[in-house]
């Protein structure tokens, strides 16, 4: 059974995103991960059975993974550990919540982009360039970049996030805050990368989220995940077109072909979409982290 939306009745709700519920409970946060799932920043009608689990018990590996490297928001994924008035919801919070810290959130993406496909595709075709970094000619979509690139964007609540340059990035948090993520960022990206590539799996690019937590930077919202990375196999990789993923792009690919104008409303997905695409957020969650779904 899908999770659409959550219901906690008294229990201070303090946002909904595209995908997560976020209830404030003081000194903390609830993050719920439904299984909402968005494209081309709209939210789409219909779930993704399971994804909300996904997303969670792959980011707590992550945070847990990188922990000695670089804090993170996580107090607990435990729901035993949670409020006593929380356990009450056990059935809307098991495997799909965290309760973590609160931060005060940069609000710029920080991308790390090691191959050439997605938005930075059609920047480069446009410009020759992603995020003001000028790339060599004759890159295909799919082509490995000389060297993994910072290409931050900015945040949308609604609507599209936008591509920026560094530079521009370093005006919206200040210069130190700027160059401190960009190493972060592209650091935690080479280190998965090379965990991933021994495990069969290219990830692409990626996005995190960064925040102060009493004046320290740390990761916070979700990490590697298939809705935040592009995760392709690596034994089927050919560049030069579109790659096979274990993400959202099988929805992306799905709704480009049905020739949708990627303005509200979504259309409904079709049951096959819906049963392989949840099949590919769980078949990425195995292979990477070696877990089953909980």
């Amino acid at each position: 059974m899908a999770l659409v939306k959550t219901d906690l009745p008294g229990v201070k709700l303090h946002g909904r995103g595209k995908v997560r519920d976020i209830y404030d409970l003081g000194d903390h946060f609830l993050i719920i991960a439904t299984d909402r799932l968005s494209a081309f920043d709209v939210v789409l009608p219909t779930p993704i059975p399971n994804k909300g689990k996904v997303l969670t018990q792959m980011s707590a590996f992550w945070f847990d993974f990188f922990k000695e490297f670089v804090p993170n928001h996580v107090v607990s994924t435990k729901v035993d550990q949670y409020p006593k008035d929380l356990q009450r919801f056990r059935d809307q919070l098991e495997g799909r919540s965290m309760l973590v810290k609160k931060a005060r959130v940069f609000p710029i993406e920080c991308v790390a982009r090691g191959f050439l496909t997605g938005s930075g595709l059609k920047d480069y075709n446009r410009t020759g360039e992603v995020c003001g970094i000028r790339l060599p000619a004759g890159l295909r979509d799919s082509d490995r970049l000389p060297q993994p690139i910072f290409s931050p964007a900015t945040k949308a609540e609604t609507g599209h996030d936008e591509n920026i340059s560094e530079k521009q990035a370093a005006e919206i948090v200040g210069v130190e805050n700027i160059r401190r993520l960009k190493e972060l960022t592209l650091s935690i990206y080479n280190r998965a990368v090379e965990f991933a590539s021994k495990r069969g799996i290219i990830i692409s690019d990626t996005k995190f989220e960064f925040g102060t937590i009493d004046g320290v930077i740390a990761i916070v919202d979700e990490m590697l995940t298939p809705d935040s990375s592009r995760f392709w196999p690596a034994d089927r990789y050919s560049p030069g077109k579109p790659q096979p993923s274990f993400d959202k792009q099988f929805v992306r690919d799905y709704l480009e072909r049905i020739g949708w104008n990627k303005q509200p409303p979504a259309p409904e997905l079709p049951d096959n979409i819906v049963q392989a695409t949840s099949a590919k957020y769980v078949e990425a969650l195995r292979i990477l982290t070696g877990r089953e779904l909980e």
